[in-house]
């Protein structure tokens, strides 16, 4: 064999080699971490770590491959990347079979509804001629496809299906072809005819599109869940350039953003004393292929521990510096941390949930209780979201005083009461009609006070 032959052989197989060192680290970029980011009553998520259901908590993060379901008094919601969000109503299961990003960076999302209900407010992204978000429900042989904003309801029941939309349209598609769902209309599937529509004509028709539709116990749940990320999504000043937007509703309302000189533009929650530390209440979730993974028990507790950095601040104590945009940090990082500060450190061996302090926030079974009890020092641990009004007056008080603040909370929504459907009743629909009326008492939104205070509370 020639040396110039040689040469050929061995640059072709380097080529080779480089590309197959290439796929791995090209698939582990791809991959995306979704969070859940609220739970109520009796939720399980499985993580496919091969353990099956457990129990479930706040800012778990959720992968390609995981599935969440709810008990007869359980509800969560998951959060997207772009603030979109997916809610499970009580006695409903979602798989998550894909969670992805395509060539382009443009995110790929297949989630599977196994049983009961679910509730959609998503809002893809398209960026000039690339190819935009995709977002697709699979329920028993159909599917639902979402290009743009879109607010709706999926639900199964025995053997048929309904979709609602609120907001939006979808395009659907059945074993009998496909049909598109404008807003404020509804469609009815019989799904003991999907198999028969393939083979005799007069099956086809296995949908009916409606001008209304019926409204569901837990419409005025979604519709509050909405409203609190409607109010503060864009609330309390916040400057931060992130291309994210889970948990930005958490942040502005449970605590405040300011400039520190010296460290920028930091972010720091409600109601902590000179001796709170963002690491003291939590625990450490098993993942396969990543190891285990902080989770904060605070319900403002997602993009601070996997975003930027915590910095300890003389004078101030504790801030998120938010940053590193590019990577999620399944550890958090701490800069200049007090000397008997205690990072986190993940468990050396085993594959179960490991508390810390006080651990993760018990689920309440029906929303907040009628009167809350905030603590000094509490950073708000407990305190569901959008249940009290004023946390930043409520936090100044404390301030002054430390003692507890008992508060008054807005009413839980009903499990089980019905609300009214929206539209004009018709004759050939099978729905009923009537007036929406789905959005339950919340707290008033906060606007944070510029310019920030002198010390942050």
């Amino acid at each position: 064999m020639s040396i110039a032959r040689l040469g050929k052989m061995l640059a072709m197989w380097a080529v080779l080699a480089a590309a197959f060192l290439v796929v791995p680290a090209s698939a582990e970029s791809k991959a995306r971490i979704v969070r859940l980011s609220e739970v109520q009553g009796t939720v399980q998520i499985d993580r496919a770590t091969g353990d099956g259901f457990d129990k479930a908590f706040i800012n778990l993060p959720v992968i390609e491959g995981s599935r969440l379901k709810t008990g007869k008094d359980g509800r969560a919601e998951v959060e997207f990347e772009d603030g979109s969000a997916l809610r499970l109503a009580p006695d409903s299961e979602v798989d998550f079979i894909r969670l992805a990003l395509g060539d382009d960076g443009q995110k790929l999302s297949t989630v599977q509804l196994v049983s009961g209900t679910v509730y959609a407010n998503l809002h893809p992204k398209k960026v000039g001629d690339k190819a935009g978000d995709q977002f697709l429900l699979n329920f028993a042989r159909e599917s639902v496809t979402v290009a743009a904003a879109a607010h709706f309801r999926v639900e199964l029941a025995d053997a048929t299906a309904t979709v609602a939309v609120f907001k939006g349209k979808l395009s659907a598609t059945s074993p009998s072809g496909q049909f598109d769902v404008a807003e404020k209309h509804s469609a009815t599937i019989d799904l003991a005819n999907g198999d028969l529509a393939k083979n005799d004509p007069a099956k086809k028709d296995t949908f009916v599109i409606a001008k209304n539709y019926e409204a569901d116990p837990s419409d005025a749940w979604d519709r509050q869940q909405t409203d609190y990320h409607d109010r503060y999504a864009s609330a309390g000043g916040s400057s931060i350039s992130s291309p994210y937007g889970y948990g930005m509703s958490d942040l502005n309302y449970y605590g405040n953003f300011m400039t520190v000189p010296g460290y920028g533009n930091v972010w720091q929650p409600y109601f902590i004393g000179a001796n709170w530390s963002p690491f003291q209440d939590g625990g450490w979730a098993f993942y396969p292929g990543a190891g285990y993974m902080w989770v904060s028990g605070y319900p403002w507790g997602w993009m601070p521990y996997n975003y930027g950095n915590w910095a300890f601040v003389p004078g101030f104590g504790w801030v998120w510096q938010p940053g590193y945009w590019n990577s999620w940090n399944g550890i958090p990082r701490a800069v200049n941390p007090p000397v008997r500060t205690k990072v986190p450190t993940p468990p050396v061996r085993g594959h179960q949930t490991v508390m810390v302090g006080l651990g993760l926030a018990a689920n309440p079974a029906a929303g907040a209780p009628r009167r809350l009890t905030i603590n000094p020092g509490s950073a708000s641990f407990g305190v569901p979201r959008g249940s009290v009004r004023h946390l930043d007056r409520l936090a100044k008080t404390m301030d002054r005083t430390s003692r507890p603040v008992v508060v008054a909370t807005a009413p839980p929504v009903s499990t089980t009461a019905p609300t009214t459907g929206f539209g004009t009743s018709s004759s050939s629909s099978p729905m009923r009609g009537g007036t929406s009326t789905g959005t339950a008492p919340m707290g008033a939104p906060h606007r944070s006070a510029a310019p920030p205070p002198s010390r942050p509370h």
